[in-house]
């Protein structure tokens, strides 16, 4: 091989290291700049409270977000989901009834999003994006008209206190519940879509979905799988987001949706074929709480907040996926 092809061969492996490892870098670029930046934003209880209230309640969207693209799908109404447990959740405890009752049906109502969106897609063969575009539609006109025109509900006297306390503050081996909670998810999704048939399926559905109709797989009942499973998860965020604030406010879950979606492309960033993962959506996840959270202590408002967001994304898929293609 000539000097001059071994400099190429040299120059596309870089370049496709340092498409790889492009969330990475930025993660460590703006721990850094953040940090010159506030004196207060490197602290532990800082970082705690981005962890506990930033992370955990997006990471649970995303990995659900990221079973449904790691099939090939996409879910616009995970918001939705989130909202329609905490919306049963925070109702069922407002007229008495117990907070384990409360939970199991505030799941179901999610799940029953997710059963919807699996016949549209799967019975109907209606497109996961218009599918999923109409279960929102219909979701947040459900809430409007459960709420008396999108009306919150707060609990914050009486036992209820008791009750969240239980589901947000209980520690187990000296961990926060939510944390628990996360680490209960990801273990759940990890395990499913890298050592199980199921994930195997999945897995198949997305890279060669022509191929897994052809193989004898039941394509409806796992791709229905998929989208419950999303749905469930975001139940769960649901649950926790309105056990932290003690209400239900309408509409609520759909800060999640563009933050689960841009967390998950941006984790496909690490992988060589271009596929989501549970590591990757958990880096993509920190990158966005820890963008958000550095650009408020410096100053900036909810609006440039966004424009930041939306800049980084759009940088770090633009770098990595120009250098891959490079390396090619």
């Amino acid at each position: 091989m000539s000097t001059q092809a071994k400099l190429r061969a040299e120059n596309l492996f870089t370049a496709e290291k340092v498409s790889r490892y492009a969330v990475v870098l930025a993660f460590i670029g703006l721990l850094v700049a953040f940090s010159l930046a506030s004196p207060t934003f490197f602290t532990g209880a800082n970082l705690y409270n981005v962890l506990l209230n930033n992370v955990v309640m997006l990471a649970i969207v995303a990995l659900g977000m990221t079973i449904v693209i790691t099939a090939g799908g996409i879910d616009l109404s995970v918001g939705v989901s989130v909202d329609m447990a905490s919306m049963v959740f925070i109702m069922l405890l407002a007229a008495g009834y117990g907070a384990v009752f409360g939970v199991a049906v505030g799941l179901c109502a999610a799940a029953a999003v997710g059963v919807l969106n699996a016949i549209l897609i799967t019975r109907l063969k209606i497109s996961p994006f218009l599918a999923t575009l109409g279960v929102l539609f219909i979701g947040q006109s459900v809430q409007q008209i459960a709420t008396g025109g999108g009306q919150p509900i707060y609990l914050v006297t009486g036992d209820f206190a008791s009750v969240f306390n239980a589901i947000v503050r209980t520690r187990i081996l000296g961990l926060p519940m939510p944390l628990i909670v996360l680490a209960v998810g990801v273990g759940a999704v990890y395990a499913a879509l890298h050592h199980s048939v199921f994930g195997r399926y999945v897995r198949t559905f997305g890279a060669q979905p022509g191929v897994a109709w052809y193989s004898g797989i039941r394509v409806p009942f796992n791709m229905s799988m998929v989208y419950v499973a999303c749905a469930i998860l975001c139940g769960v965020a649901g649950i926790l987001l309105s056990s932290t604030v003690r209400s239900y406010v309408p509409l609520s879950g759909n800060a999640f949706l563009l933050d689960a979606i841009g967390a998950t492309f941006i984790g496909t960033t690490i992988s060589a074929e271009r596929r989501p993962s549970v590591i990757g959506t958990l880096l993509g996840v920190a990158l966005l709480a820890i963008v958000k959270n550095g650009l408020l202590l410096v100053g900036w408002n909810f609006y440039w907040q966004q424009v930041g967001v939306g800049v980084l994304v759009f940088l770090i898929l633009a770098l990595s996926f120009g250098l891959r293609g490079r390396s090619h």
